[in-house]
């Protein structure tokens, strides 16, 4: 693919994801995809985004900067959404958070291949801390 066709790719990925379609979010992802630090497979990557939908119902992404080359996109987005279910063992808080990642995407063909991003510290942080 082009620069200008990753770009739009990764739009209609977030599109998807914004969504919370994760049928239409398998079409973007390799069955074996590769993680880091995480299991590997679609059905791995669809469980996780289930289990943030679930706690996040209004969890929503925005693009901050894409950058692509070669086989890669490289993603700055900014992730929202209020805390109304169980995530990661952490009980509802009804917080609303706002949380900065960053992301690697690999394409074969189409579907991301292999992934490296940032792990969800700050989400876990903003969750649990205390607030006075």
């Amino acid at each position: 693919m082009e620069p200008w066709q990753m770009h739009e790719w990764f739009a209609d990925y977030i599109d998807a994801a914004n969504r919370h379609d994760l049928e239409a979010i398998r079409g973007f992802v390799h069955a074996e995809v590769r993680r880091a630090h995480r299991p590997a497979g679609v059905e791995a990557w669809l469980a996780d985004l289930a289990d943030l939908f679930h706690a996040f119902p209004d969890w929503r992404w925005r693009i901050i900067q894409v950058v692509a080359e070669d086989d890669r996109v490289a993603a700055h987005v900014r992730g929202s959404g209020t805390h109304a279910g169980v995530w990661e063992g952490i009980a509802p808080t009804r917080r609303h958070v706002n949380v900065a990642e960053f992301a690697v995407y690999t394409l074969t063909a189409g579907r991301v291949a292999a992934f490296s991003g940032s792990e969800p510290f700050e989400l876990r942080a903003q969750l649990s801390e205390s607030r006075v």
